[in-house]
């Protein structure tokens, strides 16, 4: 491998590739230098991975783990209706990943995917570490003054919406764990839930269209687990939620690991890292919110509605005529394991 500041340099080769209107001075000095302008808000969110913890390297390939370190952040971004504009990346690096092969791989995944989407990379940090891999991801937005989208909005009356289906990230780290690996070319059901798990796409444009257009009231990318997130959502707001659960919509690939109807359910809302976007909006806005998401090719699906608190439930899933609370049980990283919600 090369030396830390020749790894240091190929990186800012690289991000020179990315012309940004705001950036003045990117990766070369001690900070970066921006140029602000008036009537918008910065976003800023971080995220890090850790090697046993968040992904492991037997079965993540280097160039889907580049993309995946930016896409958890975006999504972030997404979810609060703005566009990602910046990123910075710090790395804590082994002895034993020291190698070119591997850092070419992974920078080919984390700059298509920060392309894709115009985010320049602006600096970061390296340093070795004794035994494991840690990835720690900054981006930053920017949203019109007042229009970033928060959790602290839902109201009463407001409707609850995914994003695309939910549960193939969940399947795909099962599938993992018993010892599936991702096959290039291949496209099939089980191939398509690793992808969904090691190589998540951000709703970044539809979320940045509902900020734009001012049609959510609330908003969260579901990376703990749609029970968890949107019990997050309602506790910033104040408010509770009742979630149908016959509109739940559960990705296909759920399918290779669940085998009941009740299961299914349970790895869908509880599983996590689906990196959709769940909101709230009231009845008029619908239409439109149907509207921008086919424009972006994506289903979105009304799942449930947003209720004053009360002491019974936080979440509620209603089956037949019987609402029963949901039992909400995310990813803990405390505890070392994902946990399933349960009814």
């Amino acid at each position: 491998m090369r030396s830390e500041f020749e790894f240091i340099e190929r990186i800012r080769d690289r991000a020179r590739g990315v012309q940004a209107a705001d950036l003045m001075r990117g990766i070369g000095d001690d900070a970066a230098i921006l140029r602000q302008r008036a009537g918008r808000e910065t976003l800023i969110t971080v995220d890090l991975l850790v090697e046993e913890v968040d992904f492991k390297l037997a079965y993540a390939p280097p160039r889907w783990l580049g993309a995946k370190t930016l896409a958890v952040s975006l999504s972030d971004i997404a979810a609060m209706g703005g566009a990602p504009t910046f990123s910075l990346l710090t790395l804590a690096i082994p002895p034993a990943l020291r190698s070119d092969a591997f850092w070419e791989a992974f920078f080919d995944g984390y700059f298509t995917l920060a392309a894709a989407h115009g985010v320049a990379l602006i600096g970061g940090d390296l340093s070795s570490s004794p035994d494991r891999l840690a990835l720690d991801s900054i981006v930053m937005g920017v949203c019109a003054a007042g229009r970033a989208v928060r959790r602290d909005g839902a109201r009463p009356g407001d409707g609850v919406y995914v994003t695309g289906s939910l549960g193939a990230s969940a399947a795909g780290l099962r599938l993992l764990l018993a010892g599936a690996r991702v096959e290039d070319g291949v496209d099939t059901p089980e191939q398509r839930a690793l992808r969904a798990h090691l190589c998540p796409t951000p709703r970044v444009a539809f979320g940045r269209g509902v900020g734009e257009a001012g049609l959510a009231q609330s908003m969260i990318d579901v990376s703990d687990g749609l029970a968890q997130d949107l019990a997050h959502l309602c506790e910033e707001s104040r408010v509770g939620a009742v979630i149908e659960f016959e509109r739940i919509p559960i990705a296909d690939e759920v399918s290779l690991v669940a085998q009941s109807e009740e299961e299914a359910f349970r790895l869908a809302v509880g599983g996590g890292e689906d990196f959709e976007l769940l909101l709230t909006a009231p009845p008029e806005n619908e239409a439109a919110l149907v509207a921008l998401a086919a424009e972006r090719g994506l289903r979105l699906t009304r799942i449930g509605e947003i209720v004053p608190p009360c002491e019974a439930f936080t979440v509620g899933v209603r089956r037949g005529e019987e609402i029963k609370s949901l039992s909400i049980r995310g990813y803990n990283h405390f505890a070392g394991a994902p946990e399933p919600a349960s009814i």
